[in-house]
């Protein structure tokens, strides 16, 4: 006899208790949405979830049992970005030459680092990927190697710095965040790589437009610095980094000429292998700038039906990412007056950052909360606001120690 899904099995107990998907929906501050696909099997239920579920159903631990399932757990990449950490770095162990191999060797190693970054947010990350820059410094300072594989190298510190510094930004370190983006511009330019130097100072005016609110001046620096020469992928980034620090300062005509040019770029190829830097940037990343950069613009129409596409396929494994993009399509809600849209799109952030160790989806609700306030007597507004009540008592996700932490 073939076991019940847990799909199959959840539709069964919300008919029987006589529960809607939105009344059920209202009762655990999950999506409809979300609730929707889990019953049909197109999401695989979270442990979160399962016990939400088991808890407003009345399953007796039955949803509970049918949810436990092997996978890749936080923890586990966080004990993973430790161990990275904490192994002494084998390249340093073999005397002052290093080879002509060791560059390679360590893209790759940085690379698989990088990966962690589509779980985990940056208060679990950043020790591990400053280790990496203070490893790679030794390197250089201390090896002895041919002038080509030294600027290999620096384009490797200048890699690992950006990366360490976007895990700073992420847990709210802003001084070690730019303290790091500096570093990887002065290696960079050290290499003569362009597209470093460009990314770097797309970095920083990411960093510049959280805290100041304005950076356009550092985005048109960052295109300038790469020009035309840059593979697809580079030129696509840093022209949808640049939409958006235009979108942000209010001038729609170049923010919408960006994105025309950064998604053209995405279609493009010219034969020439892509760093691994920009492996994420892709025709979903092209829609998810579109649609927040018409968010900001308060553009509502042209907003919210690309974030809905591009969110309806993302997976709540990229927890903090797509937190995040729900946010700016709670905002679009807000704009076209759709607040129990908007408080759904909230409610559903708010499950999926609960234990990613970033601090930006927690600022974003709260710009949210703000907004929401004239709509306070609503009940979905009510709800909204137990949720993130409760979401607020919780104990903070804490990263593994690693013999890097201060």
């Amino acid at each position: 006899m073939t076991e019940p899904s847990f799909a199959g099995r959840l539709r069964a107990l919300r008919e029987a208790s006589g529960l809607s998907l939105r009344a059920l929906a209202r009762l655990t501050f999950y999506g409809k949405s979300y609730l929707h696909e889990l019953e049909t099997g197109a999401k695989i239920p979270t442990p979160q979830i399962a016990r939400q579920l088991d808890r407003v159903l009345r399953a007796n631990g039955e949803l509970v049992a049918m949810a436990a399932r092997p996978g890749v757990r936080r923890r586990d990449l966080v004990a993973a970005a430790g161990l990275a950490a904490a192994l002494p770095h084998t390249l340093l162990s073999h005397g002052r030459q290093v080879g002509a191999a060791t560059p390679a060797r360590l893209a790759e190693r940085t690379a698989r680092l990088r990966r962690l970054d589509n779980y985990l947010g940056g208060a679990d990350t950043r020790h591990a990927y400053a280790a990496e820059v203070e490893s790679t410094t030794r390197l250089i300072r201390d090896g002895s190697y041919r002038e080509a594989v030294g600027r290999q190298l620096l384009a490797i510190l200048a890699e690992q710095a950006q990366l360490a510094g976007w895990a700073a930004f992420d847990a709210g370190v802003h001084d070690d965040a730019e303290r790091l983006y500096r570093t990887s511009l002065a290696a960079a330019h050290e290499a003569d790589d362009r597209a470093l130097i460009g990314n770097g100072l797309a970095l920083l005016g990411y960093q510049q437009l959280t805290l100041q609110g304005r950076s356009v001046d550092l985005a048109d620096a960052a295109r300038a610095a790469v020009g035309a020469a840059a593979t697809s992928g580079v030129r696509a980034l840093l022209h949808l980094r640049a939409a958006w620090s235009f979108a942000n300062a209010g001038d729609a005509d170049t923010a919408d000429r960006y994105l025309g040019i950064g998604t053209t770029c995405l279609a493009e190829t010219d034969g020439r292998p892509e760093p691994d830097w920009v492996y994420w940037v892709d025709g979903r990343e092209g829609e998810i700038m579109t649609g927040r950069c018409w968010t900001v613009l308060h553009r509502p129409v042209r907003a919210i039906p690309v974030l809905e596409r591009v969110l309806a396929g993302f997976d709540d494994t990229y927890a903090r990412d797509k937190a995040l993009y729900l946010t700016w399509l709670a905002d679009a809600y807000l704009d076209a007056n759709e607040v129990e849209m908007a408080c759904d799109a909230v409610a559903t952030a708010l499950r999926l950052a609960g234990g990613v160790a970033s601090i930006r989806p927690g600022q974003r609700v709260d710009t949210l909360l703000r907004r929401l306030e004239p709509h306070r007597a609503l009940p979905c507004v009510v709800e909204l606001r137990a949720l993130a009540a409760e979401v607020a008592t919780r104990p903070a996700p804490t990263a593994a120690a690693t013999p890097d932490s201060p």
